[in-house]
């Protein structure tokens, strides 16, 4: 835990990033910028971004929460992958023979293409997988002693929290990962400068805590609760449209419905999460603070006190990304 006190707002900003191999990824309201430490000093690439136009469907509440979910994970994938290029050699992975051949055969820009979507894909598969799939499987054999459905779907978000909370944990332990947690650290702590109104300098930025509660980890635990009311919602009312559902209830069949149905649900439960945070993020009461309370605790795992290296990258990437007119990045 920083023992910095808790910084005064004086606005809240929607500029936000995440850490990488030896840099940040920072995105603002029309740019995003991805600021590497190399061994020849920092290395730094801003890109426009590409904004939805007013009005279309992916701006809809609700709708438009997949959109940048989706969105937030491709910029991130490929920030990732180009730190991870730009990385001190010793810090870089040979490629195998089978990246070799692909690149051949592909071409340089189809293959960091493909790796691109790939790597996108297996992540949000793993993700799936292991915090949605896997408890729904474990929480299914359970289903002929818990009759009560919210029962049940509560016991599946227990098992799913536990999952969650083991993984940030056993990650946060791995020697390769502290440094990445530090860059997290950093970014955030160099936000809360920003918003706190001072002049973005390494000592400014130093004093702050590395705690944020606008964090993507308090998305990823509140996607978690949310989920909990959604499947005993909509399953509650299948099995009411479906009556016949509930005589298959102790057959695999059942289990494989009730799986594929909540998987369906996946993306109402991003649409309806990303409305919350942001909801959140323009209010400052006590019920937002209960909200954003078990995100800011698991940041005591997912984030380190940073170096000023590591604060001079996170500095420039908000520098980058600060937009021309004042004020246009309020949240």
């Amino acid at each position: 835990m920083s023992k910095s006190s808790e910084p005064k707002e004086k606005f809240r900003t929607m500029i936000g990033g995440q850490a990488l191999i030896e840099g940040i990824l920072m995105r603002g309201p029309h740019k995003d910028a991805v600021v590497v430490r190399t061994a020849d000093g920092l290395k730094v690439e801003v890109t426009p971004r590409k904004l939805n136009k007013p009005g279309t469907y992916k701006t809809w509440p609700f709708f438009r929460g997949i959109f940048n979910f989706l969105d937030s994970n491709i910029v991130g994938v490929k920030a990732l992958m180009h730190s991870a290029d730009l990385a001190p050699e010793e810090m870089q992975e040979e490629p195998t023979k089978f990246d070799l051949w692909l690149e051949k055969k592909l071409g340089n820009e189809k293959f960091q293409q493909a790796i691109m979507t790939l790597a996108v894909i297996m992540g949000l598969g793993l993700s799936i997988l292991l915090f949605f799939l896997l408890p729904m499987v474990v929480s299914s054999f359970f289903d002929k002693w818990i009759g009560n459905n919210l029962l049940l779907n509560l016991f599946e978000g227990l098992i799913r929290m536990a999952i969650f909370l083991i993984y940030m944990f056993a990650i946060s332990r791995m020697g390769e990962m502290k440094r990445v947690f530090s860059y997290h650290g950093a970014e955030h702590k160099t936000i809360r400068c920003y918003e706190a109104g001072l002049p973005l300098t390494v000592e400014n930025v130093r004093t702050q805590t590395r705690l944020h509660p606008r964090c993507g980890t308090s998305f990823l635990l509140v996607v978690m609760v949310i989920s909990i009311l959604v499947f005993s919602i909509a399953s509650s009312a299948l099995l009411a449209i479906f009556p016949s559902l509930g005589a298959m209830r102790s057959t695999a069949w059942y289990r494989i419905i009730m799986i594929v149905f909540k998987l369906l649900l996946l993306p109402l439960v991003v649409g309806i999460t990303y409305e919350i945070n942001r909801w959140a993020g323009c209010h400052d009461n006590w019920f937002t603070k209960i909200l954003t309370a078990p995100g800011m605790w698991m940041q005591n795992f997912t984030t380190n006190e940073p170096d000023d290296s590591m604060i001079e990258v996170a500095i420039r990437a908000v520098n980058e990304v600060l937009p021309e007119q004042e004020g246009a990045d309020r949240w």
